[in-house]
């Protein structure tokens, strides 16, 4: 049995990364993406958080999350936004019963400042490259990039080398 101890701040912000049952490539179909999408939507219908940031990769995703004054219930979502991708896919069960299509846990990290926040969102926005999918983070297409350039967060040709503040920044 695990230690771990989650951090709950009412009305915090979160960097989150989540992971698929044994890095299974998920979201290499468009439909497991749209899902996923629709399971955020349905969740924040009910749960209101706000996204800052958010990229899918095939077999992970990365998200930073504002959640509202006085509530930190960030588990309820994921549970909820991870079943709902997972009635939607033919997967085997475990002796649970719980399908296998997501790693039982995810990772949280609370922002905790500023240059902590540009940073998290840096490296949501960056990982595409990181990962060598695509040379720019302009050209991933599951990604809120295109929107931050929208915000003037960053300029359209943001990201063709690694920024400065992401050096040893690991955090698969």
């Amino acid at each position: 049995m695990s230690d771990y101890r989650r951090a709950f701040v009412p009305g915090g912000c979160f960097f989150f990364t989540v992971v698929t049952h044994g890095r299974q490539r998920l979201f290499d179909e468009d439909q497991n993406v749209d899902r996923l999408r629709e399971g955020l939507r349905r969740t924040m219908e009910k749960h209101p958080f706000q996204i800052d940031a958010i990229v899918i990769l095939p077999d992970h995703l990365h998200t930073v999350w504002r959640l509202p004054v006085g509530d930190s219930d960030y588990s309820l979502r994921w549970r909820l936004i991870k079943h709902y991708l997972a009635t939607g896919i033919l997967a085997s069960t475990n002796p649970r019963g719980e399908k296998s299509v997501w790693q039982r846990r995810f990772w949280e990290h609370v922002i905790r400042d500023e240059d902590d926040w540009r940073n998290h969102v840096d490296y949501v926005h960056y990982n595409p490259v990181k990962h060598g999918y695509v040379m720019r983070p302009g050209d991933w297409r599951w990604c809120s990039f295109e929107s931050a350039v929208k915000r003037g967060w960053y300029s359209p040709d943001w990201g063709a080398s690694e920024p400065p503040g992401l050096a040893g920044m690991d955090l698969e």
